[in-house]
């Protein structure tokens, strides 16, 4: 327990060391933007890394070809030196290609996947639970209404009406009388 709130406590003072850090020497820290305001070489670093942080967001959304790998490799190839440049291993690295990984091979089928997993999903369920769940009623319904014959008719007219069951019929031989 004394542990816990041991961390806890090391966990507060290293937040409230962090926001202070960043209040007096973050991008928010009034000295710092006073300072890029009046001096024109920081303010152009400023600027510089600000395009180099959006040119990268970009370069994050873009996905590459499958042909970059091969890209690279006829490049790096080219550096080297003829002799290594005539091995087959260069010539074979030239040409080679990345494998898609299986994920990425079917993805285009995942949609189709998904709807026939909730498909079959559905249907165990309906034959598991609903049609087991209308079986039991059916069946308590017959005794409920056998009881009903044999309490207001008689116990000899509900059998007739109402045979034991074998199991091998699915409708009494009495249940049209109903």
């Amino acid at each position: 327990m004394a542990h816990q709130q041991a961390d806890s406590t090391c966990k507060r003072m290293r937040a409230r060391l962090c926001s202070m850090l960043n209040r007096c020497f973050g991008p928010e820290a009034r000295w710092l933007r006073r300072h890029i305001a009046r001096c024109p070489r920081c303010r152009r670093r400023l600027i510089a890394s600000g395009k180099v942080h959006l040119a990268l967001s970009f370069m994050k959304a873009q996905p590459h070809g499958l042909d970059l790998l091969t890209r690279a490799n006829q490049k790096t190839v080219a550096v080297l030196s003829h002799s290594l440049r005539q091995e087959p291993k260069a010539q074979e690295l030239k040409t080679k290609r990345p494998e898609p990984k299986p994920f990425e091979k079917y993805r285009r089928y995942g949609f189709s996947f998904g709807s026939l997993a909730a498909c079959l999903a559905v249907l165990i369920l309906m034959k598991i639970g609903v049609f087991s769940s209308m079986d039991t009623v059916q069946v308590k319904g017959r005794k409920v209404m056998k009881q009903y014959y044999a309490r207001n008719v008689g116990k000899d007219l509900a059998d007739d009406v109402f045979p034991v069951e074998t199991g091998a019929s699915d409708h009494p031989q009495g249940e049209a009388a109903v």
